[in-house]
């Protein structure tokens, strides 16, 4: 099967050809995993991997998705700029329960006040993963973010 990649952001307009209708945003998904919460960590793509998860410039992330829990505790999920210069460590995900799968988005438990909105509208991010405080975290941890980039055009199609 064939891999294809673009650095534009991805919209669709559903057929119409007159150009009225609004745009929307594509909807994308990223692996993440880290094999140690106990310690502040880049999210790798997968177990085994040494690549980060980078999210682009005007990523909004919408969900984060446990699939492979953690054995006790609670962690973090969120991000430092590629540059280095910004981080939150609980944008997506503050201080939540991670010991069984599941979804955490807008206005779920442990919902980091980051989820909806932009995190950096100029540089890439790098996901990053940490123990919780007051039940600190222990084990690995993956899934997958939801996320869609902002379309900075606010749906009109360009001529």
């Amino acid at each position: 099967m064939p891999i294809s990649t673009t650095q534009s952001i991805w919209r669709s307009g559903g057929g119409d050809t007159t150009r009225q209708a609004y745009c929307g945003s594509g909807v994308m998904v990223a692996n993440f995993f880290d094999s140690n919460v106990t310690t502040t960590a880049n999210a790798t793509v997968a177990s085994g991997q040494t690549d980060i998860v980078i999210l682009p410039a005007n990523a909004v992330v919408m969900s984060v998705t446990i699939t492979s829990p953690i054995t006790s505790g609670t962690i973090n999920v969120g991000f430092t700029t590629i540059t280095g210069g910004i981080s939150n460590s609980s944008f997506y995900v503050a201080n939540s329960t991670a010991t069984t799968a599941r979804t955490i988005n807008t206005g779920a438990t442990g919902a980091g006040a980051g989820l909806g909105t932009v995190a950096n509208a100029s540089v890439n991010t790098v996901v990053t993963i940490e123990s919780g405080q007051g039940s600190p975290g222990n084990g690995s941890v993956g899934g997958f973010i939801t996320y869609y980039v902002t379309d900075y055009q606010f749906g009109q199609q360009s001529v």
